[in-house]
Formats: C-alpha cells, structure tokens, sequence
C-alpha cells in the first residue's frame, strides 16, 4: 500500500508538470536567481538611466539581484530581438522603447507588440529641440528661419535611423517644410555628444538627455514637442506655443519574452509598480526631464497595441529624411 501511494504521488506530480507547469514555477518560486534587463541602448541615454533605477527599486520585491546590460543597435532592435528570442522565465527583461511599435513599419526587424508580454510602462519622454549655446538662433521660430535659408546643412542629430527622436525631426522638418541633414547615431548620448562638440547643429531627443549640458551651460533648448511645457524646464515654449501645430512625445516599459508564465508576469510587474512608485524614482526622473507614467500589465498593452496603430498610420504617410 505504501509503495502504491508513493507510485501515486509521483504520477500526480509528473501529471502537475505535463499539464502546464513551468520549469521557473516548477523549481519553487519565482527568482531563483538574478534578473537581467537589457537596455537596447549605450549607457548614459535616458533609457539606461530609467532602468538601471527600475533595477535597483525591484530588487527588494524580487528578493535578488537586478542587473542591466547595454545591448545596442539597429534602433533598438538587437538588444529586444535578443529579449523576444530568450526562454520565456521571467529572468530576461527589455527596456520597451517607443521604437518597437515601429521596426514592423520601417523594416528595421519583424519585431512587434505581440512579440512581448508586457510587465508596465514607468515613463513619458518628451522631444527637445536642442542646439548649442552660442548658436546663432535663440528661439524655434528663428532655427526654423535658418534651416530654411540653408537646406540641408542643419544636421540634426538622433538615436539612430528609424528611431523615436529621427522621426520627431523629421516630423518637425515636414511640418515645416525644411530639409535636415540627420545623422543617426547608437543611442541618444553619443548624439548629445556630439552636439556638445558642435559636430551636428541640433537633436530632438528627450529633455532629460540634454539637461547635464544645459546646467553647464553649452547647450540650449529652443522649444518643447509636448502639449504642455516640461516641469523641469518650465520657461522653454512648446512648439504649439511657438506657432508649430505638432506635438511628439516617446515613453518607456518593460516587458518579457511571449508565453511567460503568468505568475511570473505577475511577480514582476509588483515589483516593477513598487519600484516605479518610490520617490527616489519619482525624484529620479523628473530631475531629468521625462514624466512618470505608470500603466500595469494589461493597460501597458492597450496603450502599446494604440500606439501600435498609431505610428504605423502615422509612418505610412510620412516620407523620413535621410
């Protein structure tokens, strides 16, 4: 008889794991050992920054450690590519840019939201035309009024073709009916670099990317692409204050490769709200220009699924300068 019940009990384990249990859940409870998020990014770009938080604000709900990697290129398509392609276990993270609802669009990868669950969004990122402190314009109207009279020779920097920040300038530039020269480069803190070393006339990238320059004093920003004005730099004009109907503005989330289990879906994005939820966070990145917004799971989705539609809408009748 003992023999029977122990033979049963193993049948109905092995039935327990046949059935759909995972081997993360399978093994105890979710992490058994540390979590990565991959930054598809270089360091420094106000993805790595928001991360490299988030890592540090989940480890105390996870119970280990949450370490970031920087994976970088094609607009933020190898370091997610890599995510999508990861075991589904919850113990491989991507930082979600803007970009991924449009690689479908661009033919940059055949990555999309469905490739993804999504554990929240912690972040709104708004566009800053920014130039050099000494350039020889000091409003949007008068950067405009020489693009115009230069076509071509205005380059403008971004995060890489195809990338939030090169369709901001190319959005203002046909708006405005103006030609940039843009100039991609492997995150936005190589292009704020660049600017810095008046190697490009200007980028579009997030506010917070350019704040350490405009503190110091050798960089500017003429003009804000959210509706309203940015909180961190409170006397800069919108462009719609400037004349300039359009408005652009990038976010940011964290998500995990499709068929992660649930629960462990479920464990993260507790930690993810508890780490988007704390001061230091919240202090963190209004510091730097960008705006937080929490969004769960499902929210998180339908947001991405509309920007989704969005932007492919959006991109089909845009033609990007090159």
């Amino acid at each position: 008889m003992k023999k029977l019940s122990m033979l049963s009990a193993a049948v109905s384990a092995f039935a327990l794991l046949a059935g759909g249990a995972t081997p993360a859940l399978a093994q105890g409870s979710f992490p058994q050992r540390e979590v990565t998020i991959v930054v598809p990014f270089n360091p420094g770009g106000a993805s790595d920054m928001t991360a490299r938080i988030i890592a540090k604000g989940m480890e105390p709900e996870l119970g280990k450690p949450v370490v970031v990697v920087n994976k970088a290129g094609g607009s933020g398509g190898v370091g997610m590519s890599q995510v999508a392609r990861s075991a589904p276990d919850g113990y491989t993270l991507s930082y979600i840019p803007v970009e991924l609802v449009m690689h479908k669009a661009l033919k940059l990868s055949d990555l999309e939201p469905s490739s993804f669950e999504f554990i929240g969004q912690t972040t709104m990122v708004p566009s800053a035309v920014t130039v050099p402190a000494d350039a020889p314009y000091n409003t949007i109207e008068d950067f405009i009024k020489y693009a115009k009279a230069n076509p071509g020779k205005v380059r403008v920097g971004n995060s890489g073709a195809g990338s939030i920040w090169h369709i901001a300038a190319s959005a203002l530039e046909g708006n405005q009916k103006v030609t940039f020269n843009h100039i991609p480069f492997e995150g936005a803190a190589p292009a704020v670099t660049a600017l810095m070393g008046k190697h490009i006339e200007a980028v579009t990238v997030n506010a917070g990317e350019v704040k350490a320059g405009v503190d110091a004093g050798k960089l500017k920003i003429l003009a804000i692409m959210t509706p309203e004005r940015d909180p961190a730099f409170p006397k800069v004009p919108t462009l719609i204050e400037s004349g300039i109907n359009l408005e652009f503005v990038g976010w940011g989330g964290f998500a995990v490769p499709k068929g992660t289990p649930k629960p462990v879906v479920d464990k993260l994005a507790a930690a993810l709200q508890k780490a988007a939820s704390t001061e230091e966070f919240k202090n963190f990145i209004t510091s730097r220009g960008m705006i937080v917004k929490y969004r769960n799971p499902e929210d998180c989705r339908k947001f991405v699924d509309s920007q989704y539609v969005f932007f492919n809408d959006l991109l089909s009748k845009m033609e990007l300068g090159k």
